[in-house]
């Protein structure tokens, strides 16, 4: 098969340089350029192959919320059309199986529904109107049923004793909240006694019927991904997890149970206790492919594509010889292969597996791609793509990898205005032999007989690449439009570079990987267009327990930036929500493992020196925001010059369009004060809601 180097690698600029179009532009891309950005998020494909319908986010800073359109557009050429008005949260388009309407999930009367709109005219009519905010959502293959998740109580018979237990509750004068279980709570929201399942209801309206009742999270997390009505419509895949205290436990599995609502679900995926999880029925409906690990409790283990014949064959790895992680993955329509996505070298390729067995192949190799869709007839393959210079546009290509056709171009006029910079990839030994990948992203207009400031980025996960792929979150290309070159590597415990490479972070979290980044930080210090006296470092989660675990340990950095990092790991790890995890990545419980101790940054903070900014948000229920606050105040009690940053309406990430501008203007002032890089916009500053000084 044909590998497609160009022309999307062109196109993405891959590790050459920026686009044409940006190398016209005079002014540097920054933040407030970011902010500005339309957002492409969920796109769906007519049956017939003919068109496509996707939603743009529009963020709107003033306001410091996001609402969003669904446009359509002819698969292949022409010209797009908005469908919706953009006036609210107008997201996840669906074409009915016939593809005469188009469903999609709106807010436009106050919580989360399905509405739909017929695509010979008219305007959207709301078609199913649950208690509760409706999550995610499909058609059932016939048109006939919308089957979509909700949050209600398990004990509850029906919708309507959810919605008056809700009721009840709204109108109580107390808030306290009290839990007899773990995982309470989960990434930025309270379970409140609230369990999610899969409920269907008549796509010509009627009442809805609760396809996975009981005191399960079914589908275990909430996504569309994780169920599935089958091509017949008689059966409803889906994942829970069965185990009893599932905070301790990765042990989703795959379940089926039929679609009419009668009969017993079947656990399919019994015999593995580790993750079994996003089934999908082949388009013949005899295969069942999904994704697994095979050592129960790490939630980062390489992930395998099985498939189970429904016939009754026992499960079989399709990618038992490919050393990286399966992502998402879609079948091809004669149910012959399946595309998928893996992050290999830092770069999320496509590749193609027969289920009958034989060698994997790239497809498609350029930035990161996600969202795979094929045509119904198999003459194309659809997918979102985006780089560190391009943010996520809509592409699609031939089966074998060539005739790559951009199908939009949201954000075209804007990105000419602004220069972005150079993309460059570094390679480094560590101290075993091991090839230490890293990206280099030079600022707009670089020359390299100047000397620059520098910052170094440090990822988070651990076990998350950092990956050749747009991010509206830590944008490097921004913090380079500053005037930084900015260095980020993949040290060990990044996925992509064999699954080895992986494990050897776990119950090592100071050790190996901190000589891995300190050898690539040598690695930025000795190109002679950085100033070595103005080198910073920033890190998120991960990345910022590295940098408390940093200000113990040297001072070679002139200031450093902490979001949401563990700087006490016992304290911290007992208090998020995915117990498995600290349990597999430090050995057990601090009252049985020494790694938490060996491994914990606050006890250097002795050493503590380097002016340091720390952000830690309330709402962050991963690393929970007293660890912040712990952070500041041991740099405040050893007289290190400090900032906290605290966003009380955010989680692990910050989202809000206004709050992530303001964040991001946080972090150029702390670092144009200490690398003398441009400054921040004072405007935005000036949106502070207190200062304690």
């Amino acid at each position: 098969m044909r590998q497609n180097a160009l022309p999307l690698a062109a196109a993405f600029g891959l590790c050459l340089a920026s686009s044409a179009a940006s190398a016209a532009a005079e002014r540097p891309f920054r933040f407030d350029d970011l902010a500005r950005l339309e957002r492409l998020t969920a796109f769906g494909l007519s049956p017939d192959g003919k068109w496509l319908a996707y939603a743009v986010t529009i963020p709107d800073v003033e306001e410091n919320k996001s609402r969003s359109a669904i446009w359509i557009k002819a698969a292949g050429g022409g010209d797009a059309r908005r469908l919706t008005s953009g006036q609210f949260r107008d997201t996840d388009p669906a074409f009915s199986p016939d593809g005469r309407a188009l469903a999609f999930l709106t807010n436009r009367e106050g919580s989360q529904q399905i509405w739909t709109l017929d695509l010979a005219g008219g305007e959207p009519r709301k078609a199913a109107s649950f208690v509760n905010d409706i999550g995610a959502f499909q058609w059932s293959p016939d048109g006939r049923w919308f089957v979509f998740t909700s949050d209600v109580f398990p004990d509850c018979a029906d919708a309507a004793c959810t919605e008056k237990r809700l009721k009840e509750r709204e109108e109580g004068k107390i808030r306290a909240r009290v839990a007899e279980r773990l995982l309470f709570r989960h990434w930025d929201s309270w379970k409140d006694g609230l369990r999610t399942h899969i409920w269907k209801v008549p796509a010509a309206g009627g009442p809805a019927s609760d396809l996975t009742p009981g005191d399960r999270d079914a589908p275990a997390f909430g996504g569309d991904h994780d169920f599935q009505v089958s091509p017949d419509g008689r059966t409803l895949l889906y994942t829970s997890n069965p185990d009893t205290v599932e905070a301790l436990s990765t042990n989703v599995d795959v379940w089926e149970t039929p679609f009419d609502g009668t009969g017993r679900a079947v656990d399919l995926t019994a015999g593995n206790k580790a993750f079994d999880g996003e089934p999908r029925y082949s388009p013949d409906g005899r295969w069942i492919a999904y994704r697994a690990q095979e050592r129960p409790g790490f939630e980062s283990d390489r992930f395998q594509l099985m498939i189970l014949d429904r016939h009754g064959s026992k499960p079989k790895s399709l990618t038992a010889d490919f050393d990286n992680w399966v992502e998402e993955f879609a079948w091809a329509p004669d149910s012959k292969t399946i595309d998928f996505v893996s992050h290999v070298a830092a770069r999320g390729n496509i590749y193609r597996v027969p289920i009958s067995g034989g060698p994997i192949q790239e497809v498609w190799k350029g930035g990161t791609a996600t969202a795979l869709r094929f045509a119904p007839d198999g003459r194309r393959v659809y997918f979102s793509a985006s780089s560190f210079i391009e943010p996520a546009d809509l592409w699609s290509l031939a089966p074998d990898g060539t005739a790559a056709f951009q199908e939009t171009r949201l954000n075209a006029a804007l990105l000419s205005e602004a220069k972005r910079g150079t993309v460059l990839e570094r390679w480094v030994p560590s101290a075993d032999g091991r090839r230490l990948q890293g990206w280099l992203i030079l600022p707009p207009g670089f020359d390299a007989g100047r000397t620059y400031p520098a910052l170094f980025v440090i990822h988070g996960g651990p076990q998350v690449p950092l990956a050749d792929a747009w991010s509206y979150r830590w944008n490097l290309e921004g913090f380079a439009g500053y005037g930084y070159v900015v260095y980020a590597g993949n040290p060990r415990g990044s996925p992509g570079f064999g699954q080895a490479f992986v494990d050897e972070i776990s119950q090592d979290w100071g050790g190996k990987v901190y000589d891995d980044l300190m050898r690539q930080a040598d690695d930025l210090e000795s190109l002679s267009y950085v100033d070595q006296k103005r080198i910073g470092a920033a890190g998120a989660s991960f990345g910022g327990y590295m940098i408390a675990w940093i200000a113990g340990h040297t001072t070679r950095f002139a200031t450093l930036i902490c979001h949401d990092g563990d700087v006490n790991l016992a304290g911290g790890q007992l208090a998020t929500e995915e117990l498995w995890f600290p349990k597999w990545e430090f050995g057990g419980w601090p009252w049985e493992s020494d790694v938490y101790e060996r491994w914990n940054p606050i006890r250097f903070a002795g050493k503590f020196q380097t002016p340091t900014l720390v952000i830690t948000n309330e709402k962050d229920f991963r690393v929970p925001f007293e660890q912040g606050l712990e952070f500041f105040t041991a740099l405040q009690l050893k007289g290190v010059p400090s900032k906290l940053l605290v966003f009380p309406d955010e989680g692990h990430w910050v989202l809000k369009p206004g709050n992530a501008l303001f964040w991001h203007n946080v972090m150029v002032d702390w670092l144009a004060k200490w690398l003398q890089g441009a400054p921040a916009d004072p405007k935005v500053l000036e949106r502070v809601y207190s200062v304690t000084r």
